[in-house]
């Protein structure tokens, strides 16, 4: 079987899989957040934390919630890094301390959903920093973004109010409903294919055959594997993130490691179809997902088949920085599902992709990750961009634009534009502060067209919160640990703000009857129109950089 036959036969699988699970998750998720009924552990929580789950919030309360338990989390994170060395499970490895700065950009990364790493987790974090900071993280990182996009989605089809759900029983919801559930599920399957679980510190010594000495890592690896993907999350236990065998041993343990990371974005469209209660409305918004997804998986493998630029071939594919186990086919979707959402976890060196292939994992990420995007935030972003395109569509035929049911005024546009600009804002200014600044240009491992991909591709992970890296960089520096850290910072919560605020105004709204010059808007029409104005918005704002970093080095 060819390379390219059992790419598309993993490929066809890998869409089969989400398509099965696409209909049950996503009914119930709804059922997770439209019922009444509190569970016991969940009262018990709401108690110690003083929250009130029969009161609802309106946007501006709910989007203080999120900043303040945002806040909390990152100072707790903090801490808890500088004072490992004090505390069990530490690793004690001289010259591994994190400093403040690295342990400030870390905090921020893992609380906004990055998961940028700017250390090797290996040898800097202790197994408790992995459990009770990072892996913890994970799970309530990923439960705001899910949190965020049912307050949307309760705007949208609610009328005349001014309350969006209650951000603390959103959040425990997600935690113990969907993500611990799942996790369980998901790590015990790990562990079978072969994933480690223990507690070792790094105390396994093991003879090479060249008659030396290697240490063997260890650690609770499954546990946070697991979430790291189901909840876009990214972080790697090891440096070498999902390329190292004890993370991701085989063919079909890297299949499942994909489809954990897609399948509640791809399942959120349907649970918002329920909660409009419009199923066609969500098929629309997952079709366009899927059009988009298939395009940059196609597009990806053609690129790292085809295997033109400057990186080095072997077997007419590009094999550079790609691990045996899974060849330029699977790594190829990988990278692609990573970068089309906001996991940043990698299987395969982004940096040794060829010029037009890291390209497409750039442009997947200026997307706005909303193909599916993140736990949460590819809904959210995908249904703001709708809004846009009947925005687009109204001023066509001279008429108030709609969406489903609800005017789109000039408050609720220009809301719905700075949510949108506010993120390639972020991305290019940082690169051209970098760029502008002779110690930070130093940091670039290649020069050229691949050095300003390299910057590029990093604030571009860090504003869009995907947290993947070309690594052809040095980032652990005070300039880049506070800078990527602001642009994580502003890129997860200045949209959430901006979302939010949107919600409100949307959900004060009554119902508008259609008329004759309604959009529809669960066509193909439709559909391919949220597609084409999506494509074209980032086209027209990245392409200007796009062509300076891998098209110019693609030509050359």
């Amino acid at each position: 079987m060819s390379t390219t036959t059992a790419g598309i036969l993993f490929l066809v699988s890998l869409i089969i899989g989400l398509a099965v699970v696409h209909v049950p998750l996503g009914d119930y998720m709804y059922r997770v957040y439209s019922s009444e009924r509190h569970l016991r552990g969940e009262r018990v929580v709401y108690r110690l934390i003083g929250a009130d789950p029969k009161a609802e919030q309106t946007w501006g309360s709910y989007a203080r919630s999120v900043l303040a338990f945002s806040a909390i989390s990152v100072l707790f994170l903090f801490i808890l890094q500088l004072v490992q060395g004090k505390l069990p499970l530490h690793l004690n490895d001289p010259g591994t301390e994190m400093t403040p700065a690295l342990a400030w950009n870390t905090a921020v990364s893992f609380v906004t959903n990055t998961n940028w790493q700017a250390y090797s987790g290996e040898s800097t974090q202790g197994h408790l920093v992995q459990m009770a900071g990072l892996a913890v993280q994970n799970f309530v990182s990923a439960a705001v973004g899910v949190a965020v996009a049912m307050a949307f989605v309760r705007a949208l089809a609610r009328r005349d109010t001014t309350e969006l759900g209650n951000f603390w029983v959103d959040l425990i919801r997600g935690v113990i409903r969907i993500l611990l559930p799942l996790s369980i599920i998901g790590a015990i399957i790990l562990i079978v294919g072969g994933v480690v679980q223990n507690f070792d510190l790094h105390t396994q010594i093991a003879s090479t055959l060249a008659g030396g000495q290697q240490t063997i890592p260890g650690g609770p690896v499954a546990s946070q594997e697991v979430i790291k993907e189901l909840g876009t999350n990214g972080g790697g236990f090891f440096n070498v993130n999902s390329a190292h065998p004890f993370k991701n041993p085989t063919t079909w343990t890297n299949w499942f490691e994909i489809f954990l990371l897609l399948i509640i974005p791809f399942s959120l469209p349907r649970t918002f179809g329920r909660m409009v209660d419009s199923k066609k409305q969500g098929y629309a918004i997952v079709a366009v997902m899927g059009i988009i997804a298939t395009i940059s998986w196609t597009s990806t493998l053609l690129f790292q088949l085809q295997a033109h630029g400057t990186v080095p071939t072997a077997v007419g594919a590009a094999m550079e920085g790609v691990e045996q186990r899974f060849g330029v086919a699977n790594s190829a979707i990988f990278a692609a599902s990573t970068t089309l959402t906001s996991t940043g976890a990698v299987d395969s060196f982004h940096d040794s992709y060829t010029s037009l292939g890291g390209m497409m994992l750039l442009f997947n990420m200026q997307l706005g990750e909303v193909a599916p995007g993140g736990v949460g935030s590819g809904l959210y972003g995908m249904l703001v961009l709708a809004i846009i395109t009947v925005f687009v569509a109204g001023l066509m035929v001279g008429r108030t634009p709609e969406y489903l049911g609800k005017k789109i005024t000039p408050r609720e546009i220009k809301l719905a534009a700075t949510y949108f600009l506010i993120t390639p804002l972020i991305v290019l200014t940082g690169t051209a502060v970098a760029m502008a600044m002779p110690g930070q240009r130093a940091g670039m491992l290649n020069t050229g067209p691949h050095g300003l991909s390299e910057v590029l591709y990093a604030f571009t992970s860090a504003g869009n919160n995907n947290g993947s890296a070309f690594a052809g960089i040095s980032v652990n520096t005070e300039w880049y640990n506070t800078a990527l850290g602001l642009a994580m910072l502003f890129g997860r919560f200045l949209p959430i703000i901006f979302v939010l605020a949107l919600a409100g105004s949307l959900a004060r709204q009554g119902k508008t009857p259609d008329s004759v010059g309604t959009l529809p808007t669960h066509r193909p029409q439709f559909v391919g129109m949220v597609a084409g104005v999506t494509l074209i918005l980032v086209a027209l704002t990245f392409l200007p950089m796009l062509a300076l970093g891998p098209l110019a080095e693609g030509i050359h």
